[in-house]
C-alpha cells in the first residue's frame, strides 16, 4: 500500500460559477453583440478548458487565444466552439490549424503566405481573420498594406482557399474609455470593413473591444467583443462598479504558530523587530509559488474573517504574518490563509496586490505558479447542470 502525498500547501480555487456569471455580464453589456472569451495564456492562470466550458455555458459563443498550440488544447478536449488564434511566426506550419478548423489571425503579408500554403497543402479552406494595426503599433497589418492584401484575399476567397470570418484590431487606451484615439482606431476599422465588403468579402464578424470597451463603449462593439480580464471577475478599469465575481481565491496553509519575544527579528535579514511580545503564523506560500519578494512587508491575509499583515521577508517557499499578542488563541496550524480573492470579509484582492506592486491584477492572477495547486469548483450548482462536461470540475468547496 502506497503512502498518500499531502496536498499542496497552498493553492488557485478557481470558481467556475464565478466565471459563468461573469460571463453573462458581459453578454448583456456588449448589447447584442458576440461575445468571444479571452482564455490565453491558461486562461490568465485559471486553466483554459474549464474557464472555457464556463464562458460558454455563460453565453459566449467563441474562445480567443494567442498561439496555436492554446487553440489545439482546447480542441483536443472536445471543444467545438469557433476558436481564433492570433500570435504565430510567419514561419510556422500551421496546417494542424487548419485541419482543426482554428481560425488564424493574419497580421502581415508572410502569414498570409503561410496561410495559403496551409489550405493548398491540406485541401481545406481556411478561415482567416485579418488583423489590422489601427494605432496600437504591435502586430498587425499595417494600414499602407491593406490594399494590397485586400486584394489577395479577394482573389484567395474566389479560389476557395480562404474564408474571411471578419477583420480585428486592438485598442490602446480602452481602460481610459474617453482618449480621442479610441475613436481614430473605431473610424480606422470601421473603414477597413468598409473596403472589404466593398471588394465583395462579407466580413460578418469584427471586433475590437476587449473588457474594458465591453464595458464602457458598447457603441464600438462591431459585431462581436473580445474581454479577457473581466471574465476573470477583475474590473479593466478600476472603478467601473460593474456586477464582477473574482474568480481566483489564492491561499495557504499556516504551517505554525509561535510567540515571538519583542525586540525578536523575522526572516532574512531581520527588516522587522517585534514591537513588543506578540504572536506570528508561519504561511506556506513563497515567491515561487507567486507571492511576490516586492511585497514584503506591504501584503495583508486573511484567517478566520481577520486581516493580518505580513512581517520580514517573503522567502521563496514562505512568509510570516504578526497575529498579535492574543489571536494565537484563535489561529491554528492547518487553517487557510486567503492571500487575495473576492474580498470577503474585508480580505485582500488581486487588485491591491497589483496596487502594492505597480502592475495590473493581470499579471498578478497570472504569476501564481510553482507548487501552487488549481482546484475547479462549482460552488451552489446542481450536478446535473453540469453533466457532460468530462473535465472532472469539483463540486463545492476546496476550503
Amino acid at each position: 500500500m502506497s503512502a498518500i502525498v499531502p496536498p499542496a500547501p497552498c493553492r488557485a480555487e478557481i470558481d467556475l460559477d464565478a466565471v459563468e456569471h461573469n460571463a453573462r455580464v458581459l453578454v448583456r453589456h456588449a448589447a447584442g453583440a458576440r461575445v468571444m472569451a479571452v482564455v490565453k495564456a491558461d486562461a490568465y492562470g485559471h486553466g483554459a478548458v474549464p474557464v472555457s466550458l464556463a464562458a460558454l455555458r455563460g453565453g459566449a459563443t467563441a474562445l480567443g487565444v494567442t498561439t496555436i498550440a492554446e487553440a489545439l488544447e482546447l480542441r483536443s478536449a472536445g471543444i467545438d466552439a469557433e476558436i481564433l488564434a492570433w500570435l504565430y511566426q510567419a514561419s510556422d506550419d500551421v496546417r494542424a490549424a487548419v485541419e482543426a478548423g482554428i481560425d488564424l489571425a493574419i497580421p502581415s503579408p508572410a502569414h498570409l503566405d503561410t496561410v495559403l500554403e496551409a489550405a493548398r497543402r491540406t485541401g481545406r479552406r481556411a478561415r482567416v481573420t485579418p488583423k489590422l494595426d489601427t494605432g496600437l503599433n504591435r502586430s498587425g497589418i499595417l494600414l499602407e498594406d491593406w490594399p494590397n492584401i485586400l486584394e489577395r484575399l479577394v482573389a484567395a476567397t474566389a479560389g476557395g482557399l480562404v474564408e474571411v470570418t471578419g477583420l480585428m484590431a486592438h485598442f490602446a487606451h480602452a481602460d481610459d474609455p474617453g482618449n480621442p484615439v479610441i475613436d481614430q482606431q473605431v473610424a480606422r476599422l470601421h473603414e477597413c470593413v468598409a473596403q472589404a465588403r466593398a471588394r465583395g468579402l462579407e466580413c460578418p464578424v469584427n471586433h475590437h473591444a476587449n473588457s474594458a470597451a465591453t464595458l464602457t463603449r458598447p457603441q464600438d462593439a462591431f459585431e462581436m467583443v473580445r474581454p479577457g480580464i473581466a471574465l476573470y471577475g477583475l474590473d479593466p478599469v478600476g472603478n467601473l462598479g460593474a456586477d464582477l465575481v473574482p474568480a481566483m481565491t489564492f491561499s495557504a496553509d499556516v504551517l505554525m504558530v509561535k510567540r515571538l519575544a519583542q525586540g525578536e527579528g523575522v526572516s532574512y535579514g531581520h527588516t522587522w523587530h517585534a514591537p513588543h511580545d506578540t504572536t506570528v503564523a508561519l504561511i506556506a506560500a513563497g515567491y515561487a509559488d507567486g507571492v511576490w519578494r516586492l511585497l514584503s512587508g506591504r501584503l495583508d491575509v486573511e484567517i478566520g474573517g481577520r486581516r493580518y499583515p505580513n512581517v520580514g521577508r517573503v522567502c521563496m517557499d514562505q512568509f510570516v504574518v504578526d497575529l498579535g499578542s492574543d489571536a494565537g488563541t484563535t489561529v491554528r496550524a492547518g487553517d487557510t490563509a486567503v492571500l487575495f480573492g473576492t474580498g470577503a470579509y474585508g480580505g485582500p484582492t488581486a487588485a491591491e496586490w497589483a496596487d502594492e506592486l505597480g502592475t495590473i491584477h493581470y499579471e498578478v492572477v497570472t504569476a501564481v505558479r510553482g507548487r501552487a495547486s488549481r482546484n475547479h469548483v462549482l460552488r451552489g450548482r446542481r450536478a446535473a447542470d453540469h453533466s457532460g462536461t468530462g473535465i472532472g470540475e469539483q463540486r463545492g468547496s476546496a476550503r
